[in-house]
């Protein structure tokens, strides 16, 4: 059963509410030089707007909602504002993120003209450098600027000091994250999310929930961002983010995620909304059910299924079973909205709400009797 989903504060991204009550929010990254403004913008458009049969085969209609790009250098987080200036232009009012590791200059730039800025607790302060020092300035920086900050910590760059004392674990990720969240909070800075990230899924499912557990004890209930770091490409990539993230989700952890992919930006997105869907957090498209197949099925389950989600994929809400006989299809669809089940050759059956409506529709004409079925009915 899915868990209620942890109660966080909300933070403010520029137009944009994360935890709260907002939904799960579906961020990605750009894979352009952050100089070139007019690849950086068109990449961007082509994530919000995600309309790209290759990034998604039947178009959910949902695109990113925050995205990040690098910013190496205070020139890199000047950049940003380049680019806002083009995407507004556009019509495209998305939060843009700075994302800085090493170098505080490009952190205190990015607090200019980025929405959120992205810190690496691994690699923020220089070694031996007292932290709260260093991170003083900033925060009061930051206060100046009304930005929220993202800790993120990632497994494959905790600093050498965490290393030595916890090693190479999720706990040393936690430490990390947590180490600077103690200090925004003492300094009286609460506009943050957190995030600690891992390749390894079980080392990236067991560090969040620890730092859950490590928050709820010290009080502090910020918005956690999701995601397995260098996932991968094609089915590797997509089944690790799945398993990570969404069994987080089921838990009740997580405030917006993001799918690395070694892929287009673009491609990331219809995965994130395909989480969400299936593990309830967010429900932005048709709900489809449909069997595998065996030697029963009486028709092209495979060809329909794909003509069914052609035409009525913009469905948001709607649960629709696609079964190829009356073994199962009956009892499997019992919870759907619709039903599309195979009766006898080249004969249809079409159900509502798990009721015979529909007998012996010819297979020719069974996907318009179901779509005119659909529009008929407003459950």
């Amino acid at each position: 059963m899915q868990a209620p989903r942890r109660k966080t504060r909300e933070v403010r991204v520029g137009n944009i509410g994360i935890g709260g009550d907002n939904p799960v929010r579906v961020q990605t990254m750009t894979n352009t030089d952050t100089l070139d403004i007019e690849a950086s913008v068109a990449q961007v458009l082509e994530c919000v707007k995600a309309t790209e049969p290759e990034a998604f085969d039947y178009g959910s209609g949902q695109g990113a909602e925050l995205i990040r790009l690098t910013t190496q250098t205070p020139k890199h987080a000047q950049a940003l504002g380049e680019i806002r200036k083009k995407l507004e232009k556009e019509g495209c009012e998305i939060p843009l993120i700075a994302d800085t590791h090493f170098l505080p200059l490009a952190a205190f730039e990015a607090l200019k003209f980025a929405d959120k800025v992205r810190l690496n607790p691994g690699n923020f302060a220089k070694p031996g450098e007292d932290i709260e020092e260093s991170l003083i300035p900033f925060i009061e920086a930051a206060k100046k600027a009304e930005k929220p900050i993202r800790i993120g910590a990632n497994h494959g760059s905790l600093s050498d000091r965490i290393l030595q004392k916890y090693g190479d674990t999720p706990e040393g990720m936690v430490e990390s994250a947590m180490e600077y969240l103690r200090i925004f909070q003492k300094h009286d800075y609460n506009e943050i999310i957190v995030g600690v990230k891992a390749s390894d899924v079980l080392v990236m499912i067991e560090a969040n929930r620890l730092l859950v557990k490590k928050m709820d004890e010290e009080g502090m209930n910020y918005p956690l961002h999701l995601g397995v770091t260098e996932a991968g490409n094609a089915d590797d990539g997509r089944v690790k983010s799945t398993v990570g993230i969404g069994t987080l989700l089921m838990e009740g952890i997580g405030d917006t995620i993001r799918v690395s992919l070694t892929e287009s930006p673009a491609k990331e997105v219809p995965v994130c909304y395909s989480i969400l869907q299936a593990t309830g957090r967010r429900i932005t498209k048709t709900e489809f059910v449909s069997c595998p197949s065996c030697g029963r099925t009486l028709f092209d389950i495979e060809k329909t299924v794909n003509k069914i989600k052609l035409r009525m994929s913009h469905l948001k809400g709607i649960k629709i079973a696609i079964m190829g006989c009356v073994v199962n299809g009956i009892g499997e669809m019992g919870d759907a909205d619709f039903g599309y089940v195979g009766g006898k050759p080249g004969m249809i059956n079409l159900y509502r709400s798990g009721e015979l409506v529909k007998k012996d529709v010819p297979e020719e004409r069974a996907v318009d009797e179901l779509e005119k079925l659909i529009k008929s009915n407003k459950l």
